[in-house]
């Protein structure tokens, strides 16, 4: 093997200069629920998903008892949905007052509280995952965020 020329020098020195870079991470959106579905079950949560034609599909889905749903919306005749929302409810804890309800959206982030038609108090947040969506390791963070909102609102509807 013969000297280097200067014109391979350069060539290794513009490689030398390149910056790595990272790998793209894989971005989710809601327009497949078996991708959301694998994300629930990595948390450790089981997942079913419930897809009737005509409906909007969704997921049935638990937490250490807290039984909760992701919803699939913005969706265009049960396909290619846009967004999620996660929800909660309990219907035996009907005697929780709206102010009390009020101080819950007052005092807390990322998910609102109301009464349902049933005068059940309910938890939701929304997840937009429209466009290119957002990444895997996003999406598994607002569940993070939901569990925590879950015990939040748990204790605070039982709180006496």
């Amino acid at each position: 093997m013969g000297p280097i020329t200067v014109r391979a020098a350069l060539a290794l020195a513009a490689v030398a200069l390149v910056p790595a870079t990272p790998a793209q991470a894989e971005l989710v959106n809601a327009t497949n629920p078996a991708t959301i579905k694998a994300i629930v079950e990595s948390q450790g949560w089981p997942a079913t998903i419930i897809a009737k034609e005509g409906d909007d599909p969704y997921i049935e889905s638990n937490r250490d008892g807290l039984k909760f749903l992701v919803l699939f919306m913005n969706c265009d005749e049960g396909k290619s949905c846009k967004t999620l929302q996660y929800y909660m409810g309990f219907s035996d804890a009907k005697d929780v007052t709206l102010e009390r309800l009020n101080q819950w959206n007052k005092e807390k982030r990322f998910a609102r509280a109301y009464r349902d038609d049933a005068g059940d108090p309910v938890l939701e947040m929304d997840v937009d995952l429209d466009f290119e969506g957002i990444p895997r390791a996003n999406v598994g963070e607002t569940f993070n965020t939901w569990a925590s909102l879950m015990d939040s609102f748990r204790e605070f509807v039982f709180e006496k």
